[in-house]
C-alpha cells in the first residue's frame, strides 16, 4: 500500500555487517561546547568549469584546485588523530578517488571508518533548491550516495544534509532528505529579517515538518541555521586565501598574540551562544575552496583548541573540540530528550533577501534556455537512458549501433543540479560547459536507444533523432516522402499527444491517425534561421500504451499547392469539437478575453499580455543594488507593456485551432487548442530582448482574471507538494516589505494557480520560472531576462546572453499550459499534466516505411501497440525504472496526490507487484529508503521533541548554563 505522497523504492542488494566506531570527541557537560567543523565549500562549477575547478586551471579567474585540497587534507588528518574534516561534493571526491593508489584508498577508508573524515550531504553536488525538479534531485543524490555506500559501506553513509550555499530553501528538499534517512539538515542562508527575528528568540534550530500529507514524523527533519553563513567567525580564517594573522605562540617574540586570540574567541563564542538554545554551538572553519594548504588551518586550529581549553583551569566554562555536523547533531539530540524543545517550521524559506532591497528572486528565471535544456534532459535521462536500458538489457549497451551507456547522462544531469548550474548564476563559459555535458549525454543515450528499439522492433533501420522539433527542424521529415515515426510513452498510463513534424508536402497519409498540414509560422521561420527549410507542419494525434510504444507510417500524397493561408484576424472564439474548452478574443486587440470549461460550465474573464520591468542599474533612490543573475531589482513596480494589440493569423482544422499573435518583432505567441485537449497551450517566443535604450529588461507574461484570489496564490515545491503564498506576508514572521514586486516572487518549478470558491486557473510551465500574484486575480510569470549590470554577488558579469546563432541576443521559446476547473477537482488535471510535461514521449524516426515483419500486429484494422507495463492506478506515478547492476533494477513508485488534492485520488492505493509490471521477472523485491542506500526496515532516524508553541516547554530552563 502506498500512503499519500510516499516514495517507495525496491532494489536487490546485499548487506555487509559493519561495527560502527564511536568517533565523536568527548564533550564537557555544564560547559559551553564549541564544535569546530573544518570544511571546504567546492562549487561544482561557477566561475570556472567543473574540470577547471578540479585541476586548478584558470586561476586568473579564481584560485581553486580541488584535487590539491583533498591531497592536503588527507595528509594533515594522518598527522593528528584528533583532527576532523567533512566533505560534501561527491562529484569531485569520485574524480580524486579514481586517481589514487590502492594504498592511499586503504588509508582513506581507515579515516572514514574512524570518523576522522566524514561525508555530509553526499549527493553528486549540493543542488539548488528553487529551480530543480524533485526527480532530478533524487537521482543526483542517489548517484553520490551509491558511490559512498559501495566504496565505504555504512561508515560512508551521510547522516546530515548540508546545504550551506543555496539561495533559499524548499520544503520538498527537506522532505526528500527525511525520506532518505537523514537525521538533520544545516544551511547558511535565510532572509535577513527572518534571521534577525530567530536570533532574538533563539529559534535558529528547529524541526521542519516538510510535508502536510505524510504522517509525522516521516517528513520531520531537524534543521539548523549556521551562525556565519558557512564562513568562520571574523578574525579566525587561517587559509592561504585569508588575511587573518596566525596564532603566534612564542612568548619570546614581540608579536605574541595568544591572549588576544583566546580573549576574542571567548567573546565570539559567548555572543553566539546567546542566540542558540543549548550549551552546544557550531562554528564552520572553512569556506570556498579552502584547505588547499591544510597545514595552515590545522596548525592554527590545534593551537586554538589547546589555548582556549587551558583557560578552564582559571574558571572558563568554554570547551572547544574538533567536531562534525553529525557529532554536533548527536549532542543536540541528547539535550532535546529533556530540554530544550525546538520550534516547528511548516512553510519554506523563499524568497531569500540579504538586505532590504536585495531579493534573490531573479535566478528563478535566469538563463531560461539552459533551464529548459536541463528539464528536457531530465526527461531524456528517465526515458531514453534509464527505461530503455532496462527494456533492452545487455543489448541496449552493446548492440548493432555500437556501445551506449547511461553514465554520461546521469553524471551530466547530476552536475546540472548544482546551485550555480540550473539556477543560471554561473559565468557564461560555465553555462556553455554544462550544456556541452548534457549534449554528450544525449549522444551516448541515443546509441543505447537505437540498440534497444532495434531489438524490440526487429528492425535494424537507423534511428533518427530530431532535437529541434519545437522550431520545426528535422531534416528527415523535411526531405523524405516516406518515413516511420516511433512514439514511446514513459508514463505508467496510456497517454495521447499531438505530434508536429516539419514537412514540405501538403497532404500525407498517416497510419492509424488522421493528419493535417498547416503552414509554418513566420515567427518560427525567423527563430530557426538557416537550420531548416520546411514550409509546412504535419499534425496528427498519437497514442501509446503505458511504458510502451506506437509506430506510425507517413507517406507523402501531394506536394502542392500549399495549404490555405492563415486567416488574417482573430476569430470571435475557438473551441474543441468535443466541447472541452472555449477561448474568446477581443476583436479589436486580438488578445484573449475569456476562458470557459464547457464540461463544468465555468467561465472566467482572462486577459493576457506581455510586459517588462526596467532592471535597476544601481541608481535607484532607495538602493544602489542592481538587477543581475541572482537578484531581481526593478526600478519601480511599473510594468511597460510591449503592445496593446497583437497582429493575428488564425489556422483552423480538425486537429488544431491556432491563433498566432505578434506583439513586436521580438515577442510572439501561438494560442493553441487541440481537438481532444482539456488544456489551452500558449507557445511564447521572446527575444532578442532589445537593449538599445541602455535598459536591462525583465520580461513577463501576466494573466488578469475575474477570480477573487484575495492576495493568495499557490506554487509547487520542486514539482511535488503545493504551498500557499500570500502577498506581502510570511507565515512564521512579520514581514516589512521593501520590494513590492521582487519581494512577492516565488519559484515556479512546474505549476502555479489562483483560485476562489468556484474557479481555479492553473498554469503549468515547461521549465522553472519565477512568478507572483502582485494584484488580486492576477498571475505573472517571468519568461526572459537580459541585464546590463552585475549584481555584485560574485559572478562578475551581467546576464546578457548571446550565441553564435543569435549574436544580437538570445531567443527563447517555451510553453504554458492553462486549465480551468473547480478547485475540488483541479488536481485531477494539473498533477498528471505536470508529469506529462516533465516526462515527454520519445519520438524517433526511420527512413521509409517499416518492413512487413516489423509492423505491429493488426486486429480489426488497428495496430496492437507493444506495452511493457501493466497500467498503474491514476494516483501512482512510476518515478524511476533504472538498471542498477546487470541483474538488478531500481524501481520507484510514488503516490502523486497530496492529502487535500482529490476526494477521488488522495486515498492510499494498493499496487499488486506480484503481477510483474515489467517484462523481466522479479525474483525478489526488497524495500529501500528513497536514495536506495539503506534497507527500509533498518532505517532509523532521530526523533525530536518540539515546542508547545509558547516559546519553550514547561519546566525547561532556558538560562545559559555557563559564564565566563
Amino acid at each position: 500500500a502506498i500512503s499519500r505522497w510516499y516514495f517507495t523504492s525496491m532494489i536487490f542488494l546485499q548487506l555487509n555487517e559493519i561495527i560502527l566506531v564511536e568517533s565523536c570527541h568527548a564533550i564537557k557537560p555544564g560547559m559551553l561546547n564549541v564544535h569546530l567543523v573544518p570544511h571546504t565549500h567546492d562549487d561544482v562549477g561557477w566561475l570556472k568549469t567543473v574540470d577547471q575547478y578540479f585541476y586548478g586551471a584558470r586561476n586568473d579567474i579564481q584560485h581553486a584546485g580541488v584535487q590539491y585540497i583533498l591531497d592536503s587534507v588527507v595528509d594533515q588528518l594522518l598527522k593528528n588523530p584528533d583532527r576532523r574534516f567533512i566533505y560534501v561534493e561527491t562529484a569531485f571526491f569520485y574524480r580524486w578517488w579514481k586517481r589514487q593508489s590502492g594504498d592511499m584508498q586503504d588509508t582513506v577508508k581507515q579515516l572514514v571508518d574512524e570518523g576522522r573524515l566524514e561525508f555530509v550531504n553526499g549527493g553528486w553536488c549540493m543542488s539548488d533548491e528553487a529551480t530543480t525538479h524533485y526527480s532530478a534531485v533524487v537521482d543526483q543524490m542517489t548517484i553520490g550516495l551509491r558511490f559512498l555506500n559501495d566504496t565505504f559501506g555504512p561508515c560512508g553513509r551521510p547522516r546530515v544534509a548540508w546545504h550551506i550555499d543555496p539561495f533559499g530553501h524548499a520544503r520538498e528538499h527537506a522532505s526528500v532528505f527525511a525520506q532518505m534517512g537523514y537525521d538533520g539538515f544545516f544551511f547558511g542562508r535565510l532572509d535577513y529579517q527572518d534571521r534577525s527575528r530567530r536570533k532574538a528568540s533563539r529559534e535558529q534550530e528547529m524541526v521542519w515538518r516538510a510535508s502536510e500529507s505524510l504522517v509525522p514524523p516521516v517528513a520531520d527533519l531537524f534543521t539548523g541555521i549556521l551562525p556565519n553563513g558557512y564562513n568562520p567567525p571574523e578574525g579566525f580564517c587561517w587559509d592561504q586565501l585569508c588575511d587573518d594573522p596566525p596564532i603566534r605562540d612564542d612568548p619570546d617574540l614581540e608579536d605574541y598574540n595568544v591572549e588576544d586570540v583566546v580573549s576574542k574567541f571567548l567573546t565570539v563564542a559567548q555572543e553566539q551562544a546567546k542566540v542558540y538554545k543549548t550549551n552546544h554551538i557550531i562554528m564552520t572553519m572553512g569556506s570556498d575552496f579552502q584547505y588547499e594548504n591544510a597545514n595552515l588551518w590545522y596548525k592554527n586550529l590545534d593551537k586554538l583548541i589547546r589555548y582556549v581549553n587551558q583557560k578552564q583551569v582559571n574558571g572558563s566554562n568554554i570547551h572547544v573540540l574538533y567536531s562534525t555536523p553529525s557529532c554536533y547533531l548527536q549532542e543536540l539530540h541528547r539535550a532535546n530528550l529533556s530540554c530544550p524543545y525546538f520550534p516547528m517550521r511548516i512553510d519554506d524559506f523563499f524568497p531569500y533577501a540579504d538586505a532590504a532591497h536585495d531579493f534573490w528572486t531573479g535566478y528563478f528565471t535566469s538563463r531560461p534556455a539552459l533551464k529548459r535544456y536541463e528539464r528536457i534532459s531530465n526527461s531524456y535521462l528517465q526515458v531514453i537512458c534509464n527505461q530503455m536500458e532496462v527494456l533492452g538489457g545487455p543489448t541496449s549497451r552493446n548492440g548493432s549501433f555500437g556501445v551506449g551507456n547511461s553514465d554520461t547522462m546521469k553524471k551530466a544531469m547530476a552536475v546540472a543540479q548544482h546551485h550555480d548550474a540550473v539556477s543560471g548564476t554561473e559565468k557564461q563559459h560555465v553555462a556553455d560547459d554544462y550544456a556541452r555535458r548534457l549534449a554528450n549525454g544525449w549522444t551516448q543515450c541515443q546509441v543505447l536507444v537505437s540498440n534497444t528499439l532495434a531489438a524490440l522492433s526487429g528492425s535494424s533501420a537507423p534511428r533518427v533523432y530530431c532535437e529541434h522539433l519545437n522550431i520545426s527542424v528535422c531534416p528527415l521529415t523535411e526531405s523524405s516522402s516516406k518515413f516511420s515515426v516511433n512514439v514511446y510513452n514513459p508514463l505508467a498510463r496510456p497517454v495521447g499527444w499531438s505530434v508536429r513534424l516539419p514537412v514540405n508536402g501538403t497532404a500525407y497519409a498517416v497510419t492509424d491517425s488522421s493528419g493535417n498540414v498547416v503552414p509554418v509560422s513566420q515567427a518560427t521561420v525567423v527563430v530557426r534561421r538557416d537550420r531548416g527549410y520546411a514550409v509546412n507542419e504535419l499534425l496528427f494525434q498519437v497514442r501509446a500504451p503505458p511504458m510502451g510504444y506506437s509506430t506510425y507510417s507517413v507517406s507523402l500524397l501531394q506536394k502542392g499547392p500549399p495549404p490555405a493561408s492563415p486567416f488574417p484576424r482573430a476569430p470571435k472564439d475557438i473551441q474543441n469539437k468535443v466541447r472541452f474548452l472555449k477561448v474568446t478574443f477581443d476583436p479589436e486587440t486580438g488578445l484573449l478575453s475569456s476562458l470557459s470549461n464547457l464540461e463544468t460550465q465555468q467561465t472566467v474573464r482572462l486577459s493576457q499580455n506581455f510586459y517588462w520591468y526596467n532592471a535597476s542599474d544601481g541608481n535607484n533612490k532607495d538602493s544602489k543594488q542592481m538587477s543581475g543573475a541572482y537578484i531581481f531589482r526593478p526600478n519601480s513596480s511599473t510594468t511597460f507593456i510591449i503592445s496593446k494589440t497583437a497582429k493575428i493569423e488564425t489556422v483552423q482544422n480538425s486537429v488544431v485551432q491556432e491563433v498566432r499573435q505578434w506583439f513586436s518583432p521580438w515577442v510572439s505567441q501561438v494560442v493553441r487548442l487541440y481537438a481532444d485537449s482539456r488544456v489551452l497551450e500558449l507557445e511564447w517566443t521572446v527575444g532578442p530582448v532589445p537593449i538599445g535604450d541602455n535598459m536591462g529588461k525583465e520580461v513577463i507574461t501576466r494573466f488578469d482574471t475575474s477570480i477573487n484570489s484575495s492576495g493568495i496564490f499557490y506554487t509547487d515545491s520542486n514539482g511535488r507538494e503545493v504551498l500557499q503564498r500570500r502577498k506581502d506576508y510570511r507565515p512564521t514572521w512579520t514581514l516589512t516589505q521593501t520590494e513590492p514586486v521582487a519581494g512577492n516572487y516565488y519559484p515556479i518549478n512546474s505549476r502555479a494557480y489562483i483560485k476562489d470558491e468556484k474557479d481555479q486557473l492553473t498554469v503549468v510551465t515547461d521549465r522553472s520560472q519565477g512568478g507572483g500574484s502582485i494584484q488580486d486575480g492576477s498571475l505573472e510569470i517571468m519568461l526572459h531576462r537580459r541585464l546590463l549590470h552585475d549584481d555584485v554577488r560574485g559572478v562578475g558579469e551581467p546576464l546578457n546572453e548571446a550565441s553564435d546563432l543569435y549574436p544580437e541576443g538570445l531567443v527563447v521559446r517555451g510553453r504554458l499550459l492553462l486549465s480551468l476547473n473547480p478547485p475540488a477537482v483541479a488536481a485531477n488535471t494539473h498533477r498528471p499534466l505536470a508529469q506529462e510535461v516533465v516526462l515527454q514521449p520519445l519520438i524517433t524516426f526511420t527512413e521509409g516505411l517499416l518492413p512487413p515483419n516489423t509492423r505491429p500486429e493488426v486486429r480489426d484494422g488497428r495496430p496492437l501497440k507493444p506495452s511493457f507495463l501493466t497500467a498503474l492506478p491514476p494516483a501512482v506515478h512510476l518515478l524511476t525504472v533504472s538498471q542498477w547492476d546487470p541483474d538488478l533494477v531500481l524501481l520507484r513508485l510514488e503516490h502523486q496526490y497530496e492529502a487535500r488534492d482529490s476526494k477521488e485520488h488522495s486515498q492510499p492505493v494498493t499496487v499488486n507487484l506480484q503481477v510483474s509490471p515489467l517484462p523481466s521477472t522479479f525474483i525478489l523485491l526488497t524495500g529501500m529508503n528513497l536514495s536506495a542506500n539503506q534497507w527500509k526496515h533498518e532505517m532509523t532516524r532521530l526523533d525530536w521533541k518540539v515546542d508547545s508553541g509558547k516559546g519553550h516547554s514547561p519546566g525547561c530552563e532556558l538560562t545559559l548554563p555557563f559564564s565566563t
